[in-house]
This record gives structure tokens, sequence and C-alpha cells, in this order.
């Protein structure tokens, strides 16, 4: 009989220990504690605020549920960076801490844009831009340091040359601060310029032909700069390349290159096994939805092959002026460039900018939609557009009334 007493003892022993064993369990795991394995570098790993489970497409939908960590690579983005509508309600404040960063992406019509920052906008205390210098002093009003403006023209490539929003938005507040010589938090106002990719990527082959490099381009991204991405030539530069050449290397940074300076590079394992992976579909699809949020969260965006429409909308988000109207690029060129292609070719160039076809797309639709919500709330609408399309024709219609 005490055998019997000192087994069931024995038994139920064991099986509060389980029970005890179970419930711990389940609470380490309810904390996040007990972590599935990983499969791929490439899959992103998201936190997301509601208890219920959701679709990767889903999450990609909402940026505020992204997180900058994948493959081991954080992006701690902590900077205060105005978007488009809180851009138009309030106005920039250059006497205060209100910063405008150009995000400079090659052969865009970004160098014409950027002169024009510096010397044409109407402002009371505009930039001082000495002759033979290529920067200029965009200073605060009763400042000696304080700059409005992060670009190549003013205080030059302090985050790398044509530095992407990656880089950008990890270093832009300390290199300010360095430059300034203090430290103080700022609200960032992001712009940009895209163009058509067949013209932008033709543009920029034609530039390599001619020597241009960009080797000295940082590449920074999740904390490291990497260094070790392999070039496409031998030697020196790339001069005197032809096109199926720069189209078949598969490294090639030109390759969808306004995707890829646009989206957050850490949510896709920064440039680890960059275009050489198996599953590069599914970082695409993480770069261009990326991309298109982080284009939608801009301040600003213009398009070159839609200077005027680009010009008032600057205009009317920043309630400030250019006193000289951006000019329409005759198209020639580049026309002529893609008559002399095969059909092949064309389709080929297509091919490698596929996902900028798509951002395009995308950033031609939305400028639309900002155009036409500025005209409606724009009491002046017919006065301002005429003086953006024809300048001249504004001033003289001005005087005779």
């Amino acid at each position: 009989m005490k055998r019997w007493v000192k087994m069931i003892r024995f038994i139920g022993g064991l099986c509060l220990v389980t029970l005890l064993g179970i419930a711990y369990v389940s609470y380490l795991c309810h904390n996040s504690l007990c972590l599935a394995p990983e499969h791929s570098s490439l899959s992103p790993r998201y936190s997301v605020s509601s208890s219920s489970s959701s679709s990767r497409s889903e999450i990609l939908s909402s940026p505020a549920s992204l997180v900058k960590l994948i493959g081991g690579f954080p992006s701690k983005v902590n900077i205060e960076s105005v978007a488009f509508q809180e851009a138009y309600n309030m106005g920039f404040d250059i006497t205060s801490r209100d910063v405008i960063v150009f995000l400079h992406i090659q052969k865009t019509g970004g160098t014409t844009f950027g002169r024009h920052l510096v010397r044409d906008l109407n402002l009371e205390n505009p930039c001082n831009c000495p002759r033979k210098r290529k920067r200029c002093d965009c200073f605060r009003p009763n400042t000696v340091n304080e700059q409005w403006l992060f670009s190549r023209y003013s205080t030059g490539w302090k985050c790398g040359l044509h530095a992407d929003w990656t880089e950008l938005t990890d270093c832009v507040e300390g290199a300010l601060d360095e430059y300034e010589g203090t430290s103080r938090k700022r609200r960032y106002f992001f712009i940009t310029v895209l163009r058509d990719p067949i013209h932008r990527y033709l543009s920029e082959f034609r530039h390599v032909q001619r020597g241009a490099t960009w080797k000295s381009a940082r590449h920074w991204c999740g904390g490291q700069e990497f260094t070790s991405l392999p070039h496409c030539y031998k030697g020196s530069n790339w001069t005197g390349v032809e096109l199926d050449e720069f189209m078949n290397c598969s490294y090639n940074l030109a390759h969808n290159r306004q995707t890829r300076m646009l989206a957050d590079l850490t949510l896709a394992g920064c440039y680890t096994g960059y275009n050489t992976t198996a599953d590069q579909l599914e970082r695409d699809k993480i770069l261009l939805q990326s991309a298109k949020q982080n284009l939608a969260s801009m301040a600003y965006f213009g398009l070159t092959e839609e200077q005027a429409t680009s010009q008032y909308i600057f205009e009317r988000t920043f309630h400030l002026d250019f006193a000289n109207p951006f000019d329409q690029a005759n198209a020639t060129l580049s026309a002529q460039a893609i008559a002399e292609l095969t059909p092949a070719q064309i389709e080929r160039v297509r091919q490698l900018n596929s996902l900028d076809n798509e951002l395009l797309e995308f950033a031609r639709q939305l400028l639309h939609e900002r155009f036409k919500m500025l005209k409606r709330r724009d009491p002046n609408f017919r006065r301002n557009w005429l003086r953006v399309i024809h300048p001249h024709k504004s001033e003289r219609t001005t005087e005779t009334h």
C-alpha cells in the first residue's frame, strides 16, 4: 500500500513539474523569446504593433511598420523628416531649424536643379556664391555657419559622392553637427529629381563611356562602408565601353539606379550579394516598395520630363519662388541615342530598369495628384502658372495691370 502511495506521489510530482515547465516556456514565447529559425538572410524581420499577424505585402504597404534590420544590418533612422503635406501646410522656415536635403541621383538633371537651388531662389538673404568657387554659402539669416541647404553646391558631398537615401538619413545630422560645430535637432525636407529610366540609363552609359566612374562613392549601409563592391571594368575606368558590354555586367549599379538610391537598403541586406543572389525577385520587391514609400514621404520630388509642373509644385510646397524658370531640356540627344539602338537593345535596357520604370509610373501619378491638389488650393493659380511657363509674359501682364 505504501509503495502505491509513493508511486502516485512520484507521478503527481512529475506532472506538476511538467505543467510548470509548459507554463514557463509559454510565458517566454509570449514575450518573443522563442524564435523560429531563419531560412534566408533576405527575409525581413518585422515588428508589428497589432497582435494579429500580417502578410509581407500588407506590412510593406505601411511605412511605419518597417523595421530597419535585415541580415544583420541595422539602420537607426531617428531624424525628423517632413512629408509633403506637412511641408505645404507649414511651409519652410529658413530662420529656424529647417534643412532642405537634396538627394542627387546621377543623370537626372540634378546638376541644373542644384544650381537653381543656390542661385535662383528669391530670398531676403540669398546664398553667397563667390566667383571661381564651386560651392555657395547658404547660411540662415543672422548666422555665420548654419546651413539651410544640404546639397552638392552648398555643403559639398558631406555624406559621400551621390549619397543615396540610406546614406543620407544615417549621416546628414552628424555631418551638419560637425560642419556647424554644435549638436542640434533639425527638421529635414528631403527632395529629389527622377527621370525616364531609359533616357537616364543611356545618359549614364554615355557618361561612363567618356570616363566617369563615381568610384569614390562610399556605399554606406547598416553602419559600414561596402568598399569591396566589384567593378565592371579593369583598370582606372571603363572608357570606350560598348552598350552591350555595359548591360551585360550583372553588378552594374546603373541598373535600376533610381530605385536602389531611394530605397532603404538595410531592408534587403545592404549590398551583400547585390544583383547576384537567388533571391533577387524577393529583393527587388522589397526595394521597389521601399523606394515608393520613401519617395511618397519626401517633402518634394520633381520629374526631368515635366519641368514646369515640378517648378510649380516646389514653389507652392515651400512657399518660395524661383527668379528664373526651369528649362525643359531638349530630348533630341536622348531620342537620337535611342534611335541608334536595335529593338533588342531597347528591350534589354527596359528589362534592366524594370523597377525604375514602375517607380516612374508611381512618381508620375503622384506628381499629378499633388499638382491638382495645389492648383485647387491656389487662389492665384493662373498668375502663378503663367509666371512659370511664360515668365516674361507674366511680367508684362503685371506691369499693364
